[in-house]
């Protein structure tokens, strides 16, 4: 469509200098494949990957060497064929030179791949397999923060997307990789663009917004859109044009809510690159390993476009093209306005690498030393995000953070065009930067001082209520003390005191006490004497006293025992009816055991065990479950310990207990009514429909991701080591039933 379409005005920004035909001179270059590729582990914003290789070993080009942790996580995969040399902290493109844990990939030149699996109709996919697709292949936004492309593209269920924008627009001085994407692959952005508009449902409008600077990257698309529905729509030239929420207000009216995203006004905004990124994993199964990057400025031999892989040492991007440190003023990744000087050209090239800015000492000097604000309000009128530079400086120097917030800091996009048109040279985006680290670290530190505080009122409200206890029953035994001495006190009619009535005690159990007393000082009187044996000094001294003492207490439990009535002395078996009695007999059956008797009956109980173990380790072997080898090890472990203890049974002298007759496979014990309900269960959901067997995996899910949630507050209250655990299962639980919820709808959607 090449119609005339209506643009909107945005408030604010500048026109700098373009700068834009150094690096369009030349056509699409490459370079040299390095000896050594650097791939960081946090590549997109989100959590870092998690390595999956190990040093030393072999990989090919596109296979995964790191995994996605969670949503907001990209895959890192290898750019070519080579060998893992080291998993250590490298230094990563960063303003403040900071290090972070990279993998270092020594490539061996044949660049040996693995087999791609290829898309011809990506109509054939259901929805669902399409983001995994995009989520797998490692996809990040290749024009700004390197936000992962396939969370844009799940949209929640409550944000409704009528409008789908591909941004073309790259405003920034020197920056050209877009354009020249834009002139050489444009069939591939147009068959992107129709694949994000399926996975969106097919938006009222798709369009394709490029600034008017560009008229040979405008042809291409325009050649490359007929017979589709998307439009190109071209606007004056203006910086930054090209933010995400600016290029939406330019496009559609429609203004960005603060703290809110494109999504919630029906908007989703991806970047050519990207784009193009999304219809080669689709299509081919090309994860990202390289890009577009803009090589230019005036301290190189060679300014141009080159197409490189990602790992890549960027001093040795600037070797090839002729890098002179001594004309170099500076080395900046990104363009002059939001690019950041990289302190190490020993860093790698990333998702998020658009430009390599080498600029001389005359194209661009050091800048001049800042002087007095002069209040003229220029940083006001260049604002495109409507705030107020001047407060906001004045705020971020006194580290006034509730008014920083207040006046929405966390809108500005960070484009630095009021640092441009301030005529006293103040670098407010360095303020403001420095200001939202400030506040975003003043925050986790609120939250773990939030976290701390429930804690410590958790503690104090159990000390109350123990301490609460304790008082109720030491007022219970004040009330009883005094009710006994009101009944000494009171006289009868012959004047003598009543007395009190004494409280029924069972002789059965005072007799069990006293043996147990009785039982548990001649232990510590053996164990005593023993410790003796070739003891001397001053710890004989003590061993003797602590003998004394112990032949003491065996005296009195003695008489204690001797004074119990005859009747009480000898009691009867105890009855099955008195559970009590009965494991006070036990117990001191158990006492009175000879070492034989005791491994005797730990080797029967063990046999038990054992029996019990093998038939659960069969039946999850036999269903191919996950718990079989566990299992296994079990069973391992108890054969162990009965080797272990009839052992020691001979080393007593005695013969070994034999292995008892295996039972009975179908004697109906708690394993076997275990298995034979987990087959019933699984031949009912045999006869299940697929739509009633999603509905019940959901409200499976449901309950194990509500025990799972409360887990995690509670161990996130008491500040528990398994928080992190109790997170990442959380987080999975999520992405599984979220899946799940998609499934279930795309199989009702089909049958409707």
């Amino acid at each position: 469509m090449s119609a005339l379409i209506k643009v909107w005005e945005i408030p604010g920004g500048i026109h700098p200098p373009e700068n834009k035909t150094q690096s369009l001179a030349l056509p699409l270059g490459s370079i040299a494949l390095p000896e050594q590729l650097i791939l960081p582990l946090s590549q997109h914003i989100g959590t870092p990957a998690k390595p999956v290789v190990t040093v030393g070993e072999k990989v090919l080009g596109g296979q995964v060497i790191a995994a996605a942790e969670g949503i907001f996580s990209a895959n890192v995969h290898a750019p070519t064929s080579g060998t893992i040399s080291a998993i250590v902290e490298h230094p990563v493109p960063h303003a403040s030179g900071m290090s972070d844990t990279c993998i270092l990939l020594d490539t061996d030149g044949e660049d040996r791949w693995v087999a791609l699996q290829e898309t011809p109709d990506y109509h054939s996919l259901e929805r669902d397999v399409l983001l995994s697709k995009i989520r797998e292949a490692g996809i990040a936004g290749l024009g700004g923060a390197g936000f992962p492309a396939a969370v844009k593209l799940n949209p929640r269920a409550n944000h409704l997307i009528d409008t789908l924008i591909i941004n073309g627009t790259e405003c920034e001085p020197y920056i050209t990789a877009d354009d020249m994407l834009m002139r050489l692959r444009a069939d591939e952005i147009v068959a992107g663009t129709q694949i994000l508009a399926h996975l969106l449902r097919q938006p009222k409008r798709v369009v394709i917004g490029v600034e008017d600077n560009k008229p040979e990257a405008i042809a291409a698309l325009r050649q490359a859109i007929q017979d589709t529905d998307i439009e190109v729509a071209v606007f004056p030239t203006k910086y930054p044009s090209g933010g995400e929420k600016q290029l939406i207000q330019i496009l559609t009216g429609r203004e960005v809510p603060s703290g809110q995203i494109p999504a919630s006004i029906g908007v989703v905004c991806q970047n050519v690159g990207t784009t193009a990124a999304i219809y080669r994993a689709i299509r081919y199964g090309e994860p990202l390993v390289k890009r577009i990057t803009t090589v230019v400025g005036q301290a190189l031999d060679t300014q141009r476009n080159i197409e490189v892989l990602l790992g890549t040492p960027i001093h040795h991007v600037l070797s090839a093209h002729g890098y002179d440190a001594k004309r170099a003023s500076r080395v900046v990744m990104g363009g002059p306005m939001m690019g950041f000087t990289l302190p190490d050209t020993h860093v790698p090239v990333v998702k998020t690498t658009n430009c390599l800015l080498v600029p001389s000492k005359k194209e661009m000097p050091a800048p001049p030393p800042a002087q007095a604000c002069i209040r003229c309000g220029m940083c006001a009128e260049a604002c495109p995000a409507s705030l107020l530079p001047q407060q906001l400086l004045w705020y971020a120097q006194a580290e006034d953070y509730d008014r920083l917030t207040a006046h929405n800091l966390f809108d500005c996009i960070e484009c630095g065009a009021c640092s441009y048109v301030c005529p006293s040279h103040i670098p407010l985006v360095q303020y403001y930067r420095a200001a939202k680290g400030e506040i975003r670290q003043h925050h986790l530190e609120r939250e773990k001082a939030d976290r701390s505080r429930r804690r410590f009122e958790f503690r104090q409200a159990r000390i109350t209520k123990e301490e609460a206890e304790k008082e109720a029953k030491r007022l219970a035994r004040k009330q009883a003390a005094e009710e006994a001495k009101r009944q000494l006190a009171a006289q009868d009619k012959t004047g003598a005191p009543v007395a009190p009535t004494p409280p029924a005690v069972d002789p059965a159990q005072q007799r069990a006490r006293i043996e147990r007393s009785l039982a548990a000082a001649r232990d510590k009187l053996q164990q005593t004497q023993q410790a003796l044996e070739g003891t001397e000094g001053e710890h004989r001294d003590k061993l003797l006293a602590s003998l004394k003492q112990t032949e003491l207490k065996v005296r009195e439990a003695e008489e204690k025992l001797t004074a119990l009535p005859a009747e009480t002395r000898e009691q009867p078996e105890p009855s099955a009816a008195d559970p009590v009695a009965a494991a006070i007999a036990r117990a001191k059956a158990k006492v009175a055991m000879s070492p034989e008797d005791k491994l005797k009956n730990a080797l029967e109980s063990l046999y038990q065990r054992l029996a019990k173990a093998e038939e659960k380790a069969q039946a999850a072997l036999t269903e191919g479950s996950d718990k079989a080898e566990a299992l296994a090890q079990g069973v391992a472990r108890l054969k162990e310990k009965i080797a272990d203890n009839q052992a020691q049974l001979q080393a007593l002298g005695h013969s070994t207990v034999a292995e008892p007759t295996p039972r009975n496979p179908a004697t109906s014990d708690a394993a076997s009514l275990a298995i034979e309900k987990a087959k019933a269960r699984a031949m009912a959901q045999a006869s299940l429909s697929p739509e009633a067997k999603l509905k019940g995996q959901i409200e499976s899910l449901k309950a194990r991701l509500e025990k799972s949630r409360q887990r995690l507050a509670a161990a996130e209250a008491e500040s528990n080591d398994t928080v992190e655990a109790l997170r990442t299962g959380v987080n999975k639980l999520e992405e599984k039933l979220t899946a799940t919820e998609a499934q279930y709808r795309t199989l009702t959607d089909k049958e409707s």
